[in-house]
Order: C-alpha cells, then structure tokens, then sequence
C-alpha cells in the first residue's frame, strides 16, 4: 500500500462537492479512521474523488473526477446502518469503493468482491452472521414495533421502496411489479411492505412490522432493488427482481432484467456485502471494528429503542438514581418519575407508557394493564460501590419476575438460545482482567495452607436474603455451618463491601480463620477451593472460574446443575455454565456506556472497567451516601 493510498487502493486524499460530507460528523470520522482525508478544491493527481452514490448532488464529482482524470469512489450506508433513518440518525458503517450496490450496469467493488474466492473460515462467519441477523431481527433499519400485528400466513410479499430513490430509477418498475405478482399467483393475498421512512410507489401498509418476520410467513417475494430482497434470499427464499442490484444475476433471484454472472452462494453474497465491502464503526469506543462488534453495537441500541419506544412511568426510584435513569431509559421519551403507586398506573395506563419500578421496592401486589419491567443492577455494575452512589454501568429489565426472587421466573429462565463463542470470549476476558461487580481492587491477604473454603458475607436486609435465603439468613450461621460440616477447613470470610464500608447493616463477629477485610474477591476465589453462600453474586462468579460453589439459599444459579444445593431450590432448567453466562451477562442485563452516552454491549463495559474512564459520584453524593448508610444501620439496631 503506497502512502497515496488506504485500504482497497482508495486515495487517502478525497475531494468532495456536497456539504452533506462536512454536516456528517460521523461519516467524516469513519473515512478519517480508515485512512482518508476530505478536503475541498481541485484534486491532484494521487487524489481521489468521492460522491454520496448517486444523489442529485454527485453530478459535480463525477464531473470533476472526469476532468482531472483521477479515480471517482462513490459512498453509501452499509446494510446495517442505524435504528432510525434519517440524518439525524448517523450510520454504523460505509460502503467506499467503484460504482454503487444497486446499480449492476457498471462494475463495483461489491460485484468484484463477490466475484473473488472465500475460504472456508470466511464462510462460516458468513452463516453465522445470517442465522444472527434472523435470530434478532436486525434490518437496515430497526425503528419498527417487533410485536406488531402480521397477515395470516401464505401471502405474496411485495416490497416498495421510495419515491426518487436513485436505486430504483424507473418508478414504472414498482407498477410491472405488483402486476406481475398478481399474475403469476392467481388467488393469493398481495402484501405490500411499505417503506419505513417516506412515501413510495406503492399503496400498502407493514411500514413498521420486522422485515424477517414478514419473510417468514411469505410463499413468494417480489422486489425492484430493495435491500429486503437480499433479506429475502437469506430467508432463503427466490426473489423475483425487477431492478439491477448487486444481489441479483448470481442464481439467486428470477430476474426480469437478466445479468451476466457467475453462480455465487447466499454466504458469499452476505460474506462480501457485510463483511469485506463496509467499514464498520464501533461509536462507543472510536475505532473501527468488525462487522460482528457492529452487530453487538446496533442490537445494543435496537433493543433500547424496542423497549423504550413507548417511554415510561418510573416508580420508586430515589433521587440520586434518577438523572442516570433518564439517562439510560429516556432516550425516546423521556421518564415520568412518581413515588405514588396509584398515580404510576393511571399515568402509564392514560399514556400507553411502561412502567420501570426498582424490584426491590415493589409495592405488595402492584399490577397494571401495561408491562411493568423490574429494574436492579447487573451482574458487571461499576467502579464502585452502589451505596456510594455510583451509577451502574449495566441494569436488568425484567417484565416477569427479577433474578434474586426464586418464587417466580425470570427473565435469564428465558433468555434463548446462547451465543456460545461470543460468551467465551467475554468470559475468557472477563477472567483475564479480574473483573467483578463493584471492581474495588484489594490486596490477598496471606492465607494459611490446607483446603480453604471462601465464604462471602452478605447485606442481611438485602431482597435476595429475603426473597431466597432459605433459612439461612445470617452471615454468622452460614459461618457455622460451614464450620460444622468442614471442620478441618480453612474459613475465609469476605465481608460485604457495603458492610466493610459502614454503608449497610451486618458487621459481625466472625467465626472464621480468615477474615479477608476490603481484599480482592476475585483473587480470592482463585485462592480458594470452593466458595460457600447464601445467595451472593460471588457464588457465580466463582462458577464462571471452575471453582465449586456450595449454596444455602436459592441464587440465580442455583438448581442448574451447577451447584451443590443444600436450601430449598425451585425446579429450574439445566444449563451449562456458558449458558448461564450468556443469560446473566449478554441477554438479561442493559449496558450504559458512560463515555458516549448510548447502549452498548457488555465489551465496551469490559473495557470501561479495565482500563477505561468512568465519571465518578462527587463529594456531595458521597457524603449522602454515608448518611443513607448511618440511617439504615440505626434502623437495623432497632429492628433487632
């Protein structure tokens, strides 16, 4: 690669004539990080031209590329692009290079792409990026209501695009389309897919309905040049096309305007149009990435949206948690906050909102007609402790039950299927780095030789010792029959870092070998040979490291096959531990990203907490902190 030229032999420097480059901040960055510069004038001749597509605007690159005689590369949204269109709404990822994607009557960097030999490994990303893409509905665009009403099954499909869209030139194409597909299936239901942006050619409706799932119920799927007509050869179905995209002529759709190509396989069409051909943005770290950490990015933001697009009524929220609340949940609209039960259920019912209500402040049998989602911390919180509050980088949403209350499902009971290799890599890096909840650092104390068995303390009032303890339920009688059943053992206790901070209730007197004040607990699970508990998070993540773990109580993990259960455990559904993983650390919780402000995977958390930035509580919210802690002790006392 000469010092002229980036990747794929683009120019570095780009000369452009449409303000639309200046405007798009995001767009300017992504060509800046893979290797370009913009620049206005007149181009040398190691420079290059670039044009958005084909817009109205491209005339005048196209026409300066000519005249200097200097390559003419043309930009466009990659195929994954955003949950809402719009400008307003900057893309993940671009397409650079020759000629444009929906326009075969000149050779492009996609068509050479697709054309070229793939190897095996290749392949197989490819295959696993389709079944993903289905399996979570992501589209171009994913601003639609996953839930929302389909036909009956057993309908033509036929999909409009937008009026004056350069990729779909011949507006009288839209017209030959729907009369084909009348025609060639006499007595079918038509099913016309609207455009989820503008107006199109066609009259019809399903504008705001999943593109996947309206593929799968189809027996047949017209389309000029749409996007969802490479959607629908992944369903695996065989389109019928009217225009000249770049997914048309390979053997793969029945073609009204037949093009001159090689057979290619559905992977190597999705290998080169989503995997070689974009660049990928990963806007949360500020890099570019691969198409799979732009997948983790853009179903991070889409399942905010779909479950937040209603917005909702927040109940019990304290104070301090609610600008961070907003913060995270608001993004469409924003919360309506109450302390009032009643007043919750009229406001969310009156304004078709959700209802959020922190789980451990539920009021006894609270329902209404709207989902209510139960919101805690999750499992990769923070720098920090909560009750010095610091906000948490990860929350759980859970619409029927929350993960420490084992008298009723919850949401990591149905969490899916399990990405399996994503899972160990998060949890191969999660082991690497040493990360836990509260991540508060710590020394390991010197233990003495011999079996060590780690016994965590918990906070006695907490709603998990509550709702799933069994009947043990204090850290002193977990201390003794630990003792009891290990008596040549050695005990480390691990107080809670809430109790060890004077921010909760239960110091005690304890009966151990070890008491490992404010150390690492995670060097402590390594240290030790097994981990016995109540119900503490600790207990799984001494699972996630191969350590056996002895429970008194009902935790989460517990009754999966994983642990030694000596307290009542409901029957729950066995899982491995990367299962269990994928529920508890990918499917149930929503990541925050502090740094940018959206949704993110828990990979970008990974990295705030290993070695990221992270905007920390100032003096006033730590001294608050201390009087909740100075408040909820005395009341402690009194209760006993």
């Amino acid at each position: 690669m000469s010092q002229d030229t980036a990747a794929g032999g683009i120019p570095r420097r780009l000369f452009h004539y449409n303000l639309g480059f200046l405007r798009q901040r995001r767009v300017r960055r992504i060509l800046e990080l893979a290797g370009h510069s913009l620049h206005l004038g007149l181009p040398g001749p190691q420079d290059g031209v670039i044009v958005w597509g084909q817009s109205p605007y491209a005339k005048r690159g196209e026409a300066v590329a000519a005249r200097r005689a200097v390559p003419l590369i043309r930009a466009e949204d990659a195929f994954l692009r955003s949950v809402h269109p719009g400008a307003a709404h900057p893309p993940l990822g671009l397409m650079i290079g020759e000629g444009v994607h929906f326009d075969a009557s000149t050779p492009s960097t996609l068509e050479r792409l697709i054309s070229a030999p793939m190897g095996d490994a290749l392949l197989a990303r490819a295959r696993d990026g389709i079944a993903r893409l289905r399996r979570i509905g992501l589209s171009k665009y994913n601003a639609f209501d996953p839930d929302a009403p389909l036909p009956a099954p057993g309908y033509v499909l036929v999909i409009d695009q937008v009026r004056d869209d350069a990729s779909a030139p011949d507006p009288a194409a839209f017209a030959r389309m729907l009369q084909a597909a009348r025609d060639e299936n006499p007595g079918k239901r038509i099913v016309v897919k609207g455009h989820p942006a503008r107006p199109g050619h066609l009259e019809g409706g399903y504008a705001d309905t999943s593109p996947w799932k309206l593929l799968e119920g189809a027996d047949a799927v017209y389309a000029v040049s749409s996007q969802m007509g490479f959607e629908a050869v992944l369903a695996g179905h065989r389109p019928r096309i009217f225009g000249t995209p770049f997914y048309a002529g390979w053997g793969l759709t029945a073609d009204e305007r037949p093009l001159h190509r090689p057979p290619a396989s559905a992977e190597a069409l999705f290998a080169a149009a989503m995997i070689l051909a974009p660049i990928w943005y990963d806007p949360c770290r500020d890099r570019l990435c691969s198409f799979e950490e732009a997948v983790d990015q853009l179903e991070a933001e889409t399942r905010a949206f779909r479950e937040d697009r209603h917005g909702h009524v927040a109940l019990g929220m304290r104070l301090w948690k609610r600008r961070h609340m907003q913060q995270v949940f608001g993004r469409e609209r924003p919360l309506v906050f109450t302390d009032d039960p009643a007043r919750a259920k009229t406001l969310a019912e009156a304004q078709g909102r959700g209802i959020l209500l922190w789980a451990g402040r539920e009021p006894e049998g609270f329902a209404s007609k709207q989902p209510i989602r139960r919101v805690e911390d999750g499992f990769l919180r923070s720098r920090g402790l909560g009750a010095e509050l610091v906000p948490p980088l990860s929350l759980v949403t859970d619409l029927t039950g929350i993960y420490y209350d084992p008298s009723r499902p919850s949401g990591i009971d149905r969490a899916g299927d399990a990405d399996l290799p994503r899972t160990r890599r998060l949890v191969e890096r999660l082991i690497a780095t040493g990360l836990s909840k509260y991540n508060l650092g710590g020394a390991l104390p010197d233990l003495p030789p011999g079996r060590r068995i780690l016994v965590p303390g918990q906070v006695e009032d907490d709603a998990s010792i509550r709702l799933g303890g069994g009947t043990v339920r204090r850290n002193a009688d977990l201390l003794a029959i630990v003792r009891r059943e290990n008596p040549d053992a050695v005990i480390v206790y691990k107080p809670h870092p809430d109790v060890e901070a004077g921010l909760r209730p239960g110091a005690i007197d304890a009966d151990a070998d070890v008491i490992a004040r404010n150390a690492d607990p995670i060097a402590l699970i390594r240290a030790c040979d097994e981990v016995w508990t109540m119900t503490s998070l600790l207990g799984f993540e001494a699972l996630l490291r191969g350590k056996p773990v002895t429970c008194l109580g009902a935790p989460f993990y517990a009754g999966r096959g994983l642990t030694r259960d000596l307290g009542p455990v409901p029957e729950r559904q066995t899982m491995t531990v990367m299962a269990l993983a994928h529920a508890a650390l990918i499917a149930y919780p929503r990541y925050h990203d502090p740094v940018s402000g959206l949704p993110c995977p828990p990979e970008v958390i990974l990295d705030r907490l290993a070695h990221g930035r992270i905007p920390h509580p100032g003096r006033a919210l730590r001294l608050l902190a201390k009087a909740q802690g100075l408040l909820a002790s005395r009341a402690h006392l009194w209760r006993q």
